[in-house]
């Protein structure tokens, strides 16, 4: 399961300390709530509904799926379901070739995420071979639903933009820049990640504008 808002908590008050950027925002933004999910296939197959998608929307074209297919939890029943209704439900049909790509690795064993790696390169390595799961998807699956605490999405938007205002940068950093910059933080930057998000949504809402970025 994901990281608890004590775990939360205290790797914040951690990175506090670490770097000065993070208790102002701390101080100015709150705690963020805990993310946390199931962990397993339907979660996974959660992601690549969301993929590209705002929230609101991935939100609703998954209440569709869920619809379509019966029970979103048996790999099974996403294989049994036709393209016209997955697409009715909102699936492209890349998303939908996806979708079943991941049933067909998990409904043969050889997706196991009981087995998952516990190196957590190796297990976005065992994730990423999935058709349709690229690293961002691997990563999200591993910190909310794994809970694992260093899990570093540094290709994420929101992410990158929110560490380059509570650092006070004047620019957006690049990816590989953000992964630099947080070399610093480890073993906390699931929780930066999480504090990352929450401060992008905290400053949306203050100035009324902005996209929806935050996952899942």
């Amino acid at each position: 399961m994901g990281l608890t808002a004590e775990q939360l908590r205290a790797s914040l008050d951690s990175l506090g300390g670490i770097e000065p950027g993070f208790a102002a925002a701390l101080a100015a933004a709150g705690y963020p709530e805990p993310r946390i999910r199931e962990p397993g296939y339907a979660t996974l197959l959660r992601t690549i509904v969301g993929q590209q998608v705002s929230v609101a929307a991935a939100q609703s074209i998954w209440g569709k799926v869920e619809a379509a297919v019966g029970d979103a939890e048996d790999p099974a029943a996403i294989l049994a379901t036709s393209e016209e209704a997955l697409r009715a439900a909102g699936l492209s049909r890349q998303k939908i070739a996806y979708a079943r790509s991941l049933a067909e690795e998990v409904a043969s064993g050889r997706l196991d995420f009981a087995a998952l790696p516990r190196d957590d390169e190796e297990a976005i390595a065992a994730l990423t071979r999935v058709k349709g799961i690229g690293r961002w998807s691997a990563e999200i699956y591993l910190l909310f639903a794994e809970g694992r605490g260093d899990i570093w999405p540094a290709g994420d938007l929101a992410v990158q933009i929110a560490v380059g205002r509570i650092l006070g940068h004047d620019a957006r950093p690049t990816e590989r820049q953000v992964r630099a910059l947080a070399e610093p933080w480890r073993p906390h930057r699931g929780a930066a990640a999480i504090f990352a998000w929450h401060h992008y949504g905290f400053e949306k809402t203050r100035a009324k504008d902005g996209p929806e970025l935050s996952p899942l």
